[in-house]
């Protein structure tokens, strides 16, 4: 497992601190800690895409969510948390071009999945263990819609996505990581 980009990390805030030592805590007690297969707890990755000004963020429509989100995904035995993300923004949205604005993670989060079906199968509650990054994409590009996982691709304006946004618990997240994004301007 890399979990140095874990422990190099520095928290921004409480939850950060807190989280981050559960993360490193879970990581050792937990070789299946990057696999789906621990039902209790995973590593994920998210993303937030922006465009070159940014000014936009380039969200999905989660399924399983039902709101407009970042883009992202598990692990699933892969210990680099960037390739991840890279590799689930352009599966989620179709851009071939992303990049990485930053190449660490800019929030930790420890979020709550509640339980769901997914694929015809029961998700039961867990956490996800989630690193968060920074990555810009070209918005001219195509946009390609996964149908089994998003029903839908969109360019927002930075001011604006939240009023898209209706799982309240990812707006504190959000809010977060646009206020590193809009200090990088």
């Amino acid at each position: 497992m890399n979990i140095e980009i874990i422990k190099n990390y520095t928290p921004k805030n409480e939850q950060e601190k807190v989280d981050k030592e559960a993360m490193l805590s879970f990581a050792e007690r937990n070789p299946d800690a990057f696999l789906r297969t621990n039902l209790t707890a995973h590593f994920t990755n998210s993303a937030i895409i922006t465009n070159i000004d940014k000014t936009k963020v380039l969200f999905v429509n989660h399924l399983i969510y039902k709101s407009w989100g970042w883009v992202g995904g598990h692990n699933d035995g892969n210990p680099n948390f960037l390739d991840v993300v890279l590799r689930e923004s352009h599966e989620e949205t179709g851009i071939k071009n992303v990049k990485p604005l930053l190449k660490e993670p800019v929030s930790l989060d420890n979020i709550f999945v509640p339980n769901h079906i997914k694929n015809g199968h029961y998700v039961g509650d867990h956490i996800h263990m989630n690193l968060s990054f920074l990555l810009v994409a070209d918005e001219t590009e195509e946009l390609i819609t996964k149908v089994d996982e998003n029903s839908g691709v969109r360019w927002f304006d930075i001011d604006e996505v939240l009023n898209y946004v209706t799982e309240e618990r990812m707006v504190y997240i959000y809010n977060k990581i646009f206020k590193i994004l809009k200090g990088l301007k």
